[in-house]
């Protein structure tokens, strides 16, 4: 008898390399995440922009220097009047000391850890109200492919650094991609001035992409609507919360 001939298997079509996956958040962001749904890997995105921030902050130390920036703060802070000469220097000479050290323990340590509290928030709204069937490992790695244009936004921050005189250089906003770039922050209402300076051009790209990527991982459980309701709904809850703080705290 001669053997039944088995069929032969169709190939399975391979995945998106890590640089397609990188660039293709901004060229082909649909196709992209559904690849990081059907492979959550964040490697790749989590060591770059990590390298990059890291970059961004020791160029920020040598360039426009820690006792500048704490001399800023102060200097824009509404309770600069309130201090004396020596209570301002003694805050100058403790931020110098500890804004290093906790701003590259934050990169290293508490951005992943920021992120993955974000992804549980996210899985318990898509998967726990809305029944959508992901994974914390899928929103992770969501939220970590969308954070990529943050790396665009830290070069640019890097040329502007450079292009401007070291006193002109604002860390906390240093580009003109949000309404609160063009408001006095000593003038303005400090809730109004939170809110609009969290209207960020690349925050809400971040946010866009992550609705993106939950329904990619969703599928026909979520809506694109669905999705992006889990998304915005509590980064604006949180937005008006801080903001209300920094008005009642200004």
């Amino acid at each position: 008898m001669t053997p039944e001939l088995l069929p032969e298997e169709e190939p399975q079509p391979q995945g998106l390399g890590e640089a397609s996956r990188l660039t293709g958040v901004f060229f082909e962001p649909a196709k992209t995440f559904a690849d990081v749904a059907a492979r959550p890997g964040f490697w790749a995105p989590l060591v770059l922009i990590i390298v990059v921030s890291l970059c961004y902050m020791v160029l920020f130390g040598q360039h426009v220097g820690w006792e500048r920036m704490a001399r800023q703060q102060i200097a824009t802070s509404s309770r600069a009047a309130q201090l004396t000469p020596e209570q301002r220097e003694t805050q100058v000479q403790m931020t110098m000391k500890f804004a290093p050290v906790m701003t590259y323990v934050g990169i290293l340590v508490f951005l992943p850890a920021i992120w993955l509290i974000w992804a549980a928030i996210l899985l318990g709204i898509v998967k726990g109200m809305m029944s959508a069937q992901v994974r914390l490992k899928q929103v992770f790695a969501i939220i970590a492919y969308s954070s990529v244009p943050g790396v665009i936004m830290a070069l640019l921050a890097i040329a502007v650094m450079f292009m401007k005189p070291p006193d002109d250089f604002n860390l906390q906003n240093p580009l003109v991609f949000n309404p609160g770039a063009f408001m006095d922050p000593l003038t303005s209402s400090k809730f109004l001035y939170s809110v609009a300076t969290s209207l960020d051009l690349f925050r809400l790209w971040t946010l866009v992409l992550i609705a993106i990527g939950l329904k990619a991982a969703g599928g026909k459980q979520l809506s694109m609507g669905g999705a992006a309701t889990a998304v915005f709904l509590p980064w604006a809850i949180w937005t008006l919360g801080a903001a209300a703080l920094a008005g009642v705290f200004s």
